[in-house]
């Protein structure tokens, strides 16, 4: 499947609309593990797929479903508006993500969620939405009912551009276009709660789409106010996870959720 395409199905997920626009609704895919009840109580993870807020979809992220899945958690997989699909911004891919959150929050019963449990991941532009879902005030472009009524558990974020701000891409031209005017407006790291979830987070220290310094800079800030950040430098690594890396950091989401008591996940 290309990443023009808009995937409606994935073999072994449940489809389901989280959001109605038109012409198309927003899916988001379901993948549960082995032994699911519709009692249960299980802890969740929504993984939003990267792509520079302008191509990609859920064939990117369904594999993280599944993974969740295979650790005994629900594994969720959200579409979101992308410009070459739906010639959006940024901010209406932030709106979206704040959205599919407040509906997994709403409907955890029947996911058999725990909502209280609900980690929130993301590669590149994947990482700056699941940023956005821990944030409680609404930004620009964002409706305050659509805006999740839990705090993720947790956040995993993977060459993450936590500061859209002008400065920390010293101006540049293309990435400030591909924003518009709010570029500002939905630059997570300006507008950080006090208290966020405990983050694990990934950046290659030759990272040439993300600078490493962006990643620097969450980290330094969550520390200076009292919220736990792992921080996880990839010595020589560019953008996203390098395949030498995928069973280790896979192990190091692992062993951070067992920390932070989302698992292991018993279901009940």
């Amino acid at each position: 499947m290309s990443d023009a395409t808009t995937p409606t199905s994935f073999p072994g997920a449940q489809t389901f609309v989280y959001r109605e626009l038109k012409p198309d609704p927003l899916l988001l895919f379901v993948v549960k593990p082995d032994g699911w009840q519709p009692s249960d109580h299980r802890p969740a993870m929504v993984y939003f797929f990267g792509g520079a807020w302008t191509r990609g979809n859920p064939t990117k992220s369904i594999g993280w479903a599944r993974m969740a899945a295979k650790w005994g958690m629900v594994g969720i997989a959200p579409d979101y508006r992308t410009r070459e699909r739906f010639n959006t911004t940024p901010v209406e891919s932030v709106a979206d993500a704040r959205a599919a959150i407040r509906w997994v929050d709403d409907h955890a019963a029947e996911l058999g969620v725990n909502a209280s449990k609900v980690v929130v991941a993301g590669a590149s532009a994947g990482g700056h939405l699941a940023l956005w879902t821990a944030i409680t005030a609404a930004p620009f472009g964002s409706r305050a009912d659509e805006s999740p009524t839990t705090k993720p558990v947790a956040l995993v974020l993977i060459s993450a551009p936590a500061d859209t701000s002008d400065a920390a891409w010293n101006n540049d031209a293309s990435f400030i276009k591909r924003f518009g005017p709010h570029i500002t407006d939905v630059s997570p790291l300006q507008n950080l709660d006090s208290k966020m979830p405990p983050v694990l987070m990934f950046h290659g220290n030759a990272d040439p789409t993300v600078p490493y310094s962006i990643a620097a800079a969450l980290h330094d800030k969550l520390i200076a106010t009292s919220n736990t950040c792992e921080f996880v430098t990839i010595s020589g690594g560019g953008h996203g996870l390098p395949p030498s890396w995928k069973e280790t950091s896979r192990q190091m989401i692992k062993d951070f959720l067992t920390t932070q008591r989302v698992l292991p996940a018993t279901g009940r």
